[in-house]
């Protein structure tokens, strides 16, 4: 459930004693290391960078960027704001949880391990979202037997017939394909059919998950499938990829970047040329010999583009194979 922001801080300022509302400030920063998208995570990997909006916070922005710097140390660059969720049976907690949610892009330069922080890669909360080398195993043996079978476990002919239909769309069944931008709703989905721990935290059937990947607690996995969804959605339309590389780079680097993000592989010629038609970057009269072939041109994001932030994006020739 989505509401205005200003109207969710009002709200959860008023703290009515018989309905106890809180509004948490919760951070999805993420960076791409060596190929792989990773996320911003405290308490040993298990929650986002987060804490309530106080009273000394000048705005719901500062107030996210003091938690995070407070809990990790990194310093925030680009953000911009999600959703704002508020959902009391998604918290295991007899408050009303309001769920204010940013999106943060950096660069993993904390070379630092520390036991109650650090980065993740994001396939490891959900690994069925990774298709650069096909579809994983997972997807096949295990995820899809199990939601099907939900799906003609509801006594009502019409339920199973919205079930099937909601599992085919978001997972790309009976010809349909792959849509990576759909992370949120496949992983509502699961939570839907009792699959994920989070959606039976307090209520102990005996059955384990069968799906797996690393939960998270509260509804903070929820949260990083819809920062995942948006990402991969923006990279289409905005350079917003460029917030996630060096200064400089060579196209390959920037290849494996976007498809690290979208969990798909893009049409290598035609990334290109699209790149260069929409003359998004420059050369910068350096080369990388280390790429295992002849060296390889360095590039960096244009100057102009990044004061305009107003043209298209990369426009993914993604493959569809």
């Amino acid at each position: 459930m989505q509401y205005d922001t200003t109207q969710a801080t009002r709200q959860a300022q008023r703290n009515d004693q018989s309905h106890p509302v809180s509004a948490d400030l919760i951070a999805v920063v993420i960076a791409v290391t060596n190929g792989e998208p990773r996320v911003l995570t405290i308490e040993q990997a298990q929650a986002l960078p987060s804490g309530p909006f106080e009273l000394d916070h000048r705005s719901l922005q500062s107030g996210l960027r003091a938690w995070v710097e407070r809990q990790t140390g990194h310093l925030l660059g680009y953000i911009e704001q999600l959703y704002t969720f508020a959902d009391r049976d998604r918290t295991g907690d007899a408050r009303v949880q309001i769920s204010i949610s940013y999106l943060g892009l950096t660069r993993e330069e904390q070379a630092e391990r520390f036991p109650t922080h650090g980065w993740r890669g994001w396939y490891e909360y959900f690994p069925w979202e990774d298709h650069r080398v096909g579809a994983p195993p997972i997807l096949v043996d295990i995820l899809m037997p199990r939601l099907l079978a939900w799906a003609d476990d509801a006594e009502d002919l019409g339920v199973r017939r919205d079930r099937r239909q909601r599992v085919a769309y978001a997972f790309g069944l009976d010809d349909r394909g792959w849509n990576e931008e759909l992370a949120l709703q496949r992983y509502e989905l699961l939570y839907e059919a009792a699959l994920v721990p989070e959606a039976t935290r307090g209520r102990d059937n005996g059955i384990p998950p069968a799906i797996p990947g690393r939960p998270m607690t509260a509804d903070h996995r929820r949260i990083l499938a819809t920062g995942i969804a948006r990402l991969r959605t923006k990279i289409k339309y905005r350079p917003v990829v460029f917030e996630l590389m060096p200064p400089a780079f060579t196209l390959l680097q920037l290849q494996r970047t976007v498809e690290a993000l979208a969990g798909r592989l893009v049409h290598k010629q035609n990334f290109r040329r699209l790149i260069e038609q929409q003359d998004l970057v420059e050369e910068t009269g350096e080369t990388m010999s280390d790429t295992g072939g002849r060296p390889a041109k360095r590039f960096r994001f244009r100057q102009t583009v990044l004061a305009e932030r107003t043209v298209a994006g990369t426009k993914l020739p993604l493959s569809r194979a």
